[in-house]
């Protein structure tokens, strides 16, 4: 699977202003976002999330969370597991459907689990 224009078609299939494949330690593997984003940043923070919740489910003897979906006034921010070592993130607008970004983004966690 191409990575860069897997995250690409997010945007016609989802509403996504922003994607990424990210290691779970949070290296940026592939990105589609923005100018003027600090890629950097953007993946640590997203692995970071996803790092907490896990931590949190431990914690609470509970499994581990397949995916995070952190929503703000004017974006929705959808981090779903990719295996043991990635994780996909997209950044979807108010008006998009979190519900379809996340089917996306488990049909893309499917495939890269398999690389």
């Amino acid at each position: 699977m191409e990575l860069k224009p897997a995250l690409r078609s997010l945007r016609q299939s989802c509403g996504a202003m922003a994607s990424a494949v990210i290691s779970r330690d949070g290296l940026v593997i592939a990105a589609d976002l923005p100018e003027g984003v600090s890629m950097e940043t953007f993946a640590i923070m997203c692995a970071t999330l996803l790092g907490a919740a896990s931590t949190a489910n431990s914690e609470l003897k509970v499994g581990t969370p397949k995916h995070v979906v952190v929503e703000s006034e004017d974006a929705k921010v959808v981090v779903v597991g990719a295996g043991r070592k990635a994780l996909i993130v997209a950044v979807v607008g108010r008006k998009a459907d979190p519900a379809l970004a996340l089917k996306k983004l488990d049909e893309m966690a499917d495939t890269i689990k398999m690389i």
